[in-house]
């Protein structure tokens, strides 16, 4: 019998570029079908009040009220009873001295319990309790929504004029809140009120490398290639947890946001660029704490999906930037 000859190579250079053109198109396809065409703003009874440090039941307010505070801080918290008291020690140690220090001063402090199975929302009550429900409010949500939708449940309650969405882990230094404040300050003057000053720890990104595997390695310049190549272009670190938005920019993104998972981060600053929303990007103290939630090799590969489907969403207008109320 006579062997088939294989294929001459511009011939199978041209059917292996048609076999992925229809693998594209394919991922279009189940990418534009399966999106939620508007994302889920929808919030459960027992998240329309918070519990004050008497016990009682308290509505939450909305930001689209106008502001009474000069900052609310949201730290979203899922399973964080070991961590969270580190980071809120620090935090309001900073912030009681900023307002002895100036009086006319004003904060709040929201933690967003993400259906934690463990005693977190008893721990953050601890610090209501201490301060007042005034300036620590503890929201607990009935159902995990991920990070991306848990920090977005606290935005729509804060009171701030800005707005700071920092971890619960306490990576990230809390005084450093004046570095992304200055990065916030001269973006003046914001174009419509809409301005984000992003903590970044890409200065620190050698040291890092030193201390990871080959394979985590590899994962984080996979991930960043493909937030640049996708979505984000002008900024370095898209993950870091410490972001700082003016009310009226944190009003139009995260009333925008799709994404509740990891990459939320991502689909929050492609929202941002699309909408001519100025960012900075600043250098900010680090530390990695033991405890994360991320699982390497999964969360990774959940975010590489996140990331293409946000830039197919978007582009085949399956997603629209649309502002809209959270009920």
């Amino acid at each position: 019998r006579a062997m088939a000859l294989p294929l001459p190579l511009p011939e199978a250079v041209a059917l292996l570029a048609a076999f992925l053109l229809l693998l594209l198109l394919l991922i279009c396809v189940i990418a534009h079908v399966t999106a939620i065409k508007m994302p889920a703003l929808h919030r459960y009874e027992e998240e329309k009040f918070f519990i004050n440090s008497e016990g009682g039941k308290e509505s939450v307010p909305s930001i689209h009220d106008p502001p009474t505070k000069e900052l609310s801080v949201v730290v979203p918290s899922y399973n964080e009873e070991d961590r969270l008291p580190l980071m809120m020690d620090e935090a309001m140690d900073f912030l009681e001295k900023r307002q002895k220090q100036d009086p006319s001063f004003t904060y709040e402090v929201i933690v967003v319990d993400d259906g934690s199975k463990d005693q977190t929302t008893k721990v953050a009550m601890k610090y209501c309790k201490k301060y007042g429900s005034d300036k620590v409010r503890v929201l607990s949500l009935v159902k995990n929504r991920g990070k991306g939708g848990a920090v977005r449940m606290g935005v729509f309650i804060s009171r701030g004029k800005t707005i700071l969405m920092a971890d619960a882990d306490g990576a990230t230094k809390f005084a450093d809140i004046e570095k992304v404040e200055e990065g916030l300050k001269n973006l003046q003057p914001w174009p419509n009120q809409t301005a984000i000053s992003c903590g970044s720890r890409a200065h620190l990104e050698k040291d890092s490398i030193a201390k990871r595997s080959y394979f985590r390695t590899l994962l984080m310049y996979g991930f960043h290639f493909l937030v640049w190549f996708l979505c984000v272009k002008e900024i370095r670190d898209t993950q870091c947890g410490f972001k700082l938005f003016t009310r009226e920019a944190a009003l139009r993104t995260f009333s925008t946001l799709h994404v509740e998972r990891w990459a939320f981060d991502v689909e929050l600053l492609y929202i941002a660029q699309h909408l001519r929303i100025p960012i900075a990007e600043v250098a900010v103290n680090w530390t990695e704490i033991e405890g994360s939630k991320l699982v390497p090799f999964w969360s990774w590969l959940q975010m590489g999906r996140d990331l293409l489907f946000i830039r197919l969403r978007y582009m085949t207008g399956a997603w629209q930037l649309e502002t809209r109320k959270c009920n």
